[in-house]
């Protein structure tokens, strides 16, 4: 698997769908399908059949879903409508489904394909409704920009605006946008970028601007390349269409194209990241920036305390404001992961390069570092430690890390110099 796609929750049922780019053939990247999953509390999931399969105008790249409640395609009230770009030798396209059972079997349109590609690297489509403009709104990857389309109907597509030209990072393809309302004139547009990435590969960068219902401007430092993740396994985030109480819930991919295809692992190959919560703040400097912050339902895992790491560990690191903080996490084969915090240059770091196998590439072995953008007195971070994974949060949000590891065995030690950690046991079924 790779990227999420089409998440969805369903209001009437309390369901969250996920449907994610799939090789059904292979445990490397080949012919794309939607794969299916549903959960009641982002943490547990149940998988479904194939929903989506290539057909004669393509394989099935990613997109998003959204539920049509005023039946502008026609296809019912509240039809649960799929965009997705179909993907051929001689282009990219952008392609419909419709849904009248909730999500888990979808019938492609006749009218196949909605809007033609006039260039290479032309898909990821993610639509959203736009109350002020009346229209459905598609924010569209195409090369290095995003361009963005509206629609009464889902079928008929017109231009309205681009963005990117010089802002931004834009070492490799853009893929993966999304435009994100966050308040009443407030907007986020996340942008993902292969290669490019802050520390290689692929990464996660977004812009903090306005919307008019016609074109995106960036208005906080246009200047600044800000970045959603600060390791190198988040990619290709996306959030739930229609989420309960106004939440912004996301996921990402936690992988990195420059080693993807060949990791280490057998049963399975690649995961997602656990779900996060976005908001903004501002920092320090009165730079409006994202917040992170893990989604509730994986905050209520925290089970009992422990006093040595598990299979799957949730820790709470309080670590000081005035001297510097070394935290390690080690096994009994001398494995380790080195976590440094830096209160003189206010940075936090990963240090992945002892970690266990990094053979595989030449790429893995990585030592990954994010500002602290605001100063505490003490600083708190949450750390979601599993198998083959660390996912790092400052605990207000202000920052997130995002690292795949692969030791030999579990991680079972923890060594704190300047802070203390408090160790539960991840109630994961």
């Amino acid at each position: 698997m790779n990227d999420p796609n089409g998440m969805f929750y369903d209001d009437a049922a309390q369901v969250w769908h996920l449907y994610y780019q799939h090789n059904p053939f292979g445990t490397t990247w080949g012919p794309m399908h939607w794969g299916h999953a549903t959960s009641t509390d982002l943490v547990h999931w149940d998988q479904h059949p194939i929903v989506l399969e290539p057909d004669s105008i393509g394989t099935i790249f990613s997109g998003s879903i959204v539920i049509d409640r005023h039946n502008t395609a026609g296809f019912g009230e509240n039809a649960v409508v799929a965009v997705y770009t179909q993907s051929e030798v001689c282009g990219q396209h952008q392609s419909i489904a419709y849904s009248t059972d909730g999500g888990y079997t979808f019938t492609k349109y006749d009218g196949n394909p909605v809007l033609k590609g006039d260039i290479a690297d032309f898909r990821d489509p993610k639509v959203t409704w736009d109350d002020q403009a009346g229209k459905w709104i598609m924010t569209l990857a195409c090369q290095q920009e995003i361009r963005f389309y509206s629609s009464d109907n889902l079928k008929e597509w017109q231009y309205e605006s681009s963005f990117g030209n010089g802002l931004g990072a834009h070492g490799g393809v853009w893929e993966c946008p999304e435009l994100i309302k966050m308040s009443n004139d407030q907007y986020i547009l996340l942008v993902s970028i292969n290669p490019g990435g802050l520390f290689g590969g692929s990464a996660t960068q977004y812009f903090v601007g306005e919307w008019d219902g016609h074109r995106f401007t960036c208005t906080d430092t246009p200047e600044e390349t800000k970045w959603l993740d600060y390791g190198k396994d988040n990619y290709s985030t996306f959030t739930w269409h229609n989420a309960p109480d106004g939440r912004i819930v996301s996921m990402g991919w936690m992988s990195n194209w420059q080693y993807a295809e060949v990791l280490p692992t057998v049963a399975f190959r690649s995961q997602n990241t656990i779900a996060r919560e976005l908001s903004l703040y501002i920092d320090d400097a009165g730079v409006r920036r994202v917040r992170v912050i893990p989604s509730p339902e994986f905050m209520a895992l925290k089970g009992e305390k422990i006093r040595s790491l598990s299979d799957a560990s949730i820790v709470e690191l309080t670590l000081s404001g005035t001297k510097s903080s070394v935290v390690t996490l080690s096994n009994d084969h001398g494995e380790k992961v080195t976590m440094n915090l830096d209160v003189h240059r206010r940075t936090f770091s990963m240090d992945r390069t002892a970690s266990g196998d990094c053979s595989f590439s030449q790429d893995f072995a990585a030592h990954t570092t994010t500002p602290l953008f605001v100063k505490q007195e003490a600083y708190r971070v949450i750390l979601f430690i599993d198998h083959c994974s660390i996912e790092a949060f400052d605990a207000n949000g202000y920052w997130a890390m995002t690292n795949l590891v692969f030791p030999s065995e579990p991680y079972n030690r923890i060594e704190v110099e300047e802070g203390e950690a408090t160790i539960y046991d991840a109630k994961i079924n």
